[in-house]
């Protein structure tokens, strides 16, 4: 501090060599400017939106969280109908926390239905028949459709290390897989020939050998199918690609298209393989029970060298492969991102899922809307809704739009009763007298006319 007060006290005595020891540039703890982060949490910001799906994935979380009321409603000893007080109750234990009882009903006409209680005379709601019809039926084919599901969790087991997994990640996809509630007991216990029971929350495959070739062809393969017959392309460029839809809007970086080509055309495992068939440090093939995990991998690719070897990429565009296939299991071709983490070990999964699906946006997209992260295939949709519809689909379809109908077309929904209500309180006044003159002498002219009709019969 003293040498600084000399040094502007005397600064003819400073030599022209001596540096300055102030100024923002002179200091010697200079402020470094720290290059960007370029992690997950970054690159999901940064993503190239798509509307259609970020707007879909809001009205699911709408219609999620009325499902929710409806279970909860649905439990109640009384029936499924609750009164509007109570109904402001039930809410939060559904999820609801910002809209309350009233704006509920207001919102969506549709789905509930007000009335005045018969005995209490209070005012009460319930859900509407139409909406509990359409969930009535999507259960019924779900109960009825025991061999697709049977499929779908062959197929899983199939792309497992050990041919096992754990039952809370298949019960945590429920509804995505399109399984009943009661799964573990009218499907896994019941088809005792194919499942076997290894413990309380463990499922496995029986014959892994005795399946039949068409059970173990990825979804994708008839696209690749397609496109190899129908496009003419060589085998070389389609036997291990991908189909790819970018977003609109979404900017290609120079050099992205080349590295997209080599890596379409880089083999891998596919999910229902059993052996690497790639060369590995000089190993032909090996079983998949005991395949490598992602950092013994790594290690193994370091001795022929990572970019040669291509083995940490194979063992990524396999993760690609299983996820791909087993969103394309689902109903809806969708599923929450967080369910799939409970995948990672028995699928054998070892990377980082977040990161992995923000590589290739031609293929998957994660939004965020409705504070939820939901994975979608690119390929399978358009505009929003689904390329191949199902029937699940289609009753699943039918429930949201009765939640997007809001006000509209309210008319049709009332009874005959609620007509016939507003009839009487258009002739009532407020005294309870009838408006309308001469309205009273009908009733005794139609009791005269009955006597004469009496009268003449006899």
């Amino acid at each position: 501090m003293r040498f600084l007060q000399l040094r502007w006290k005397n600064p003819a005595k400073i030599s022209s060599n001596t540096p300055l020891s102030f100024g923002p540039f002179n200091s010697t703890t200079q402020t470094r400017w720290k290059k960007p982060a370029n992690t997950a949490q970054t690159r999901l910001e940064n993503r190239t939106r798509d509307p259609n799906l970020d707007k879909l994935t809001a009205q699911y979380r709408r219609l999620k969280l009325i499902l929710n009321l409806y279970d909860v409603v649905s439990a109640k000893k009384r029936g499924r109908f609750v009164s509007v007080q109570s109904l402001s109750k039930c809410a939060p234990h559904a999820g609801i926390n910002t809209s309350t009882a009233g704006d509920l009903l207001r919102k969506y006409p549709h789905i509930f239905e007000v009335f005045t209680h018969p005995i209490k005379r209070n005012l009460c709601c319930k859900f509407r028949e139409n909406f509990v019809i359409l969930l009535k039926q999507e259960e019924d084919f779900i109960s009825q459709n025991e061999h697709e599901n049977v499929m779908r969790i062959r197929k899983i087991l199939m792309m497992s290390v050990n041919g096992s997994i754990h039952l809370h990640a298949l019960r945590l996809m429920r509804t995505e897989l399109g399984f009943p509630e009661n799964f573990r007991d009218s499907i896994a216990i019941k088809y005792d020939e194919v499942f076997r029971m290894v413990d309380l929350e463990i499922v496995e495959l029986i014959d892994r050998n005795g399946i039949d070739e068409s059970s173990g062809v990825a979804k994708v393969e008839s696209w690749r199918q397609k496109e190899y017959t129908e496009k003419w392309l060589s085998e070389f460029e389609v036997k291990y690609a991908f189909p790819i839809h970018f977003p609109t809007g979404f900017k290609i970086e120079p050099g992205y298209r080349e590295k997209l080509k080599n890596w379409q055309r880089l083999p891998y495992v596919k999910p229902y393989e059993r052996e690497l068939t790639y060369h590995l440090n000089g190993q032909k093939t090996e079983p998949l029970g005991q395949s490598l995990g992602c950092d013994e991998l790594i290690s193994r690719s370091k001795g022929v060298g990572k970019r040669k070897s291509g083995g940490v990429e194979r063992y990524e565009k396999r993760a690609v492969a299983i996820i791909h296939e087993l969103l394309s299991l689902t109903v809806e071709k969708l599923v929450p991102l967080e369910r799939l983490a409970h995948y990672k070990k028995d699928l054998g999964i070892e990377v980082n899922i977040r990161e992995l699906l923000l590589k290739h946006p031609g293929i998957f997209y994660i939004s965020t809307k409705g504070n939820i992260e939901i994975v979608f295939l690119r390929e399978a949709y358009s505009k929003g809704c689904l390329i191949e519809p199902n029937p699940i689909y289609d009753l699943r379809r039918k429930v949201l739009e009765l939640l997007l109908l809001g006000n509209r077309h309210t008319r049709e929904l009332r009874t005959e009763m609620e007509l016939k209500d507003e009839i009487r309180d258009m002739t009532d006044d407020e005294n309870g007298w009838e408006n309308s003159e001469g309205d009273f002498v009908i009733p005794i002219l139609e009791s005269f006319s009955d006597h004469d009709n009496d009268d003449n019969l006899k």
